[in-house]
């Protein structure tokens, strides 16, 4: 680690104000991806903002019937929270099936969306990166791939998100509420998160000094029905080949309402609205899956060593949307 200082902030106006004036700065709360990134050099801030004791620790009911989720709860309270139990299944099992114990109960919802990439050329100084140091170059290009982007990739990076609650929020439609110098926004899931284009050394779309308040999850009823399938190495703390997140709603044997979101796939969880509204009034049967399957996936673009995950993805769909449109369940 490089020598830095530590400062705890005392509101969120201090903590922004603290991140604007050190641009080199970083918050830091539960820290689970932040200190491994420290222990290695790939972050050097001048400065930790603590903001582990803000209030920003509570699950709330909204009026909508919605939830909000405090930016420092840990990833353990949202997956054994009542609500999100019953209403929103497709989250805590993603969660769950995310990391450690051990993690769960020090990490936080905003730091879990934060992550950065897993990509061991990132992760390993000895090799360029553009992610680290844009202009460097790619070595996962021509590297070993295997858990690398087919989708929305670029010249510059095919790292992909790592986080399995992101995959869940993105299905759920999820808000993120910041905070910065010009005050509150709400910033829908679906673009929080970038693709590499020519700036892979942004993973999100928050602007400098900005900090991630909490998250809203808009009260979705076939949500119950929710499934989340992860496709790994092993059963026990892998990061995802291809992951599904999806929700299907049914009136009679007819979709009426569809969203899924794909994990493993790219830089950022991938939504597909086209294959969503091809469902939209089809019947709830393995070709019509299929069929969306297809759609979600025509622009993959698979790299050496990773072709595989193509045909792995499309039936992780199908059977994903498969089990939630007979009700849910584990998958």
């Amino acid at each position: 680690m490089n020598n830095f200082t530590y400062a705890r902030a005392s509101s969120l106006k201090d903590a922004v104000q603290k991140a604007t004036s050190d641009r080199n700065a970083m918050f830091i709360a539960g820290g689970t991806n932040l200190v491994d990134r420290l222990k290695v050099f790939l972050d050097q801030p001048s400065q930790l903002i603590d903001i582990s004791r803000l209030e920003m620790k509570q699950i709330e009911k909204m009026a909508n019937g919605g939830l909000r989720l405090g930016a420092l709860v840990t990833n353990t309270d949202v997956a054994d929270h009542a609500d999100v139990r019953r209403n929103y299944p497709i989250l805590s099992r993603a969660i769950l099936a995310g990391a450690s114990q051990q993690i769960r109960n020090m990490a936080t919802v905003g730091g879990n969306l934060l992550q950065r990439t897993r990509c061991p050329y990132y992760y390993d100084t000895a090799f360029p990166c553009n992610k680290r140091q844009p202009g460097q170059g790619c070595p996962a290009i021509s590297g070993i791939n295997r858990m690398h982007a087919i989708l929305g990739a670029s010249e510059e990076c095919v790292a992909v998100n790592p986080s399995d609650m992101s995959v869940a929020l993105a299905a759920l439609d999820a808000v993120v509420d910041v905070v910065g110098t010009q005050g509150k926004r709400q910033i829908p899931f679906t673009e929080f998160h970038r693709l590499p284009g020519n700036t892979p050394e942004r993973d999100t779309n928050l602007e400098p000094g900005e900090l991630i308040t909490s998250l809203i999850i808009p009260p979705l009823p076939f949500a119950k029905s929710g499934v989340y399938l992860k496709l790994r190495d092993r059963t026990s703390y892998a990061f995802a080949l291809i992951s599904v997140a999806a929700a299907v709603d049914l009136a009679g044997d007819k979709i009426q309402t569809v969203r899924f979101a794909i994990g493993g796939v790219a830089h950022k969880p991938w939504r597909s609205k086209d294959a969503e509204e091809f469902l939209i009034g089809k019947t709830a049967e393995t070709t019509t899956f299929q069929q969306a399957a297809e759609i979600a996936l025509k622009e993959a673009k698979p790299l050496s060593h990773n072709s595989y995950k193509i045909e792995l993805a499309k039936r992780a769909i199908r059977r994903a949307l498969t089990i939630s449109a007979k009700g849910g369940g584990v998958a």
